[in-house]
């Protein structure tokens, strides 16, 4: 008896040990300074993206996604940051969500509750505002690439705006191209909010310099491949310029029909297309003659924007040419990265949107391209927009109003 006691005894002593053991290995796999404190091991923490990846503006979101990933790449290949005593690596999680704001709200909820995602960037208008109806209950960052205005206006606590507000480009286009062409503009815009949005300001803005809105023919980039009906009726009402613009490659097509049913006047752009991805489309550069949107990225006059174009064209070819959606989220991302640094912490949203002014200050030109000057007070990072025309051939920069 003694001996099965003993025994029962020496078995209980094992079952207990392996009991707090296992328990020890499970705390330790938790919480904020898990796989860092003693390990050498970095954890990791994921940053959400919620973008197109199929549909017309599947490129756009590919954009948004290499500027990531690049940026990504980079922060882990350097060490990772450090925030407080850990090391931290950053994992990309990228859902599609075909451009439709609801599948964006349905994307964020699971990058939230899935990856425990405190920063989650969004490249489009109907997106964002999809997210604040919710974000800051669900205590996340919303990383806005929308240069839709509202987004800042809103006064959403745990929005980041990237890019500058479009409110800066509508009156610098509009006088360019209606002292060189006249003052009948005809519109073939996209359907999508973003589009919507833009196309309201642009006409306030025609129609307050004097000009005169003769043809309104929306229609879905998204959906569409033959513009030709639209232009067509645009055309009908003889304008002197055409108002376009979605994302790249179904602008490209609504300029090259409008082109090919001989339309000769100017053509605003705006600032979701970028005449360097619109270029190998419409082949021949005629097209784009009087053509006016934003500058591309590859040209921002710094060492680090021309140091970031030769290495991504090591990384993605030889012929691939950065775009501003892809040079601002690799940036932001960067900003991001310091701002949790400086924080000390990877999931207060709160604390890390506001060091994002710090963080800028810390970060260089002569590393990043387009690096941002600031964080504003209304939630916008503080970047210089420019934008470019076609006179006789060649590209021209034209000066923009700076707002903060």
């Amino acid at each position: 008896m003694k001996s099965k006691r003993n025994v029962l005894l020496a078995l209980s002593a094992a079952a207990s040990l392996f009991f707090l053991t296992a328990c020890g290995n499970q705390a330790a796999s938790g919480g904020e300074s898990a796989g860092s404190g003693g390990s050498g091991q970095a954890r990791e923490v994921a940053i959400g993206w919620s973008g197109p990846q199929s549909g017309g503006q599947a490129l756009y979101g590919k954009n948004t996604l290499n500027g990531l990933q690049m940026a990504i790449d980079d922060i882990n290949a350097a060490g990772g940051i450090k925030v407080g005593s850990d090391t931290v690596k950053l994992k990309l999680e990228a859902l599609d969500d075909k451009y439709l704001p609801n599948e964006t709200a349905t994307n964020a909820r699971r990058l939230r509750s899935e990856n425990k995602a405190t920063i989650i960037f969004t490249p489009h208008s109907g997106g964002v505002f999809a997210l604040q109806t919710f974000n800051v209950q669900e205590k996340f960052l919303i990383a806005a690439y929308t240069s839709e205005p509202k987004v800042t206006e809103a006064k959403n606590p745990l929005t980041v705006r990237i890019p500058p507000s479009y409110d800066n480009y509508p009156k610098t286009f509009s006088e360019e191209t209606m002292n060189r062409f006249g003052k009948k503009a005809a519109l073939v815009p996209g359907t999508h909010q973003y589009a919507k949005d833009w196309s309201a300001l642009f006409k306030q803005t025609w129609t307050g310099l004097g000009g005169e809105i003769v043809a309104e023919n929306p229609v879905d980039y998204n959906k569409e491949s033959d513009f030709a009906p639209a232009v067509t009726k645009a055309l009908a009402a003889k304008p002197d310029v055409l108002f376009v613009g979605g994302a790249s490659q179904p602008t490209a097509l609504v300029i090259k029909a409008a082109r090919d049913q001989g339309f000769h006047g100017g053509i605003i752009v705006m600032d979701q297309a970028k005449v360097e991805e619109m270029e190998p489309i419409l082949k021949d550069p005629n097209m784009l003659e009087g053509f006016i949107g934003v500058n591309p990225a590859s040209l921002h006059p710094t060492e680090g924007t021309k140091k970031f174009v030769e290495r991504y064209k090591e990384k993605f070819g030889a012929d691939k040419v950065p775009t501003s959606e892809v040079a601002y989220h690799y940036m932001a991302m960067h900003v991001f990265a310091k701002a949790m640094e400086l924080a000390g912490t990877t999931d207060d949203a709160a604390a890390i949107r506001a060091k994002l002014d710090e963080a800028c200050k810390q970060l260089s030109d002569d590393d990043l391209p387009s690096l941002a000057k600031g964080f504003s007070e209304d939630g916008a990072l503080i970047v210089i927009p420019r934008a470019t025309t076609m006179k006789e051939g060649k590209f021209v920069q034209i000066p923009l109003p700076v707002k903060e």
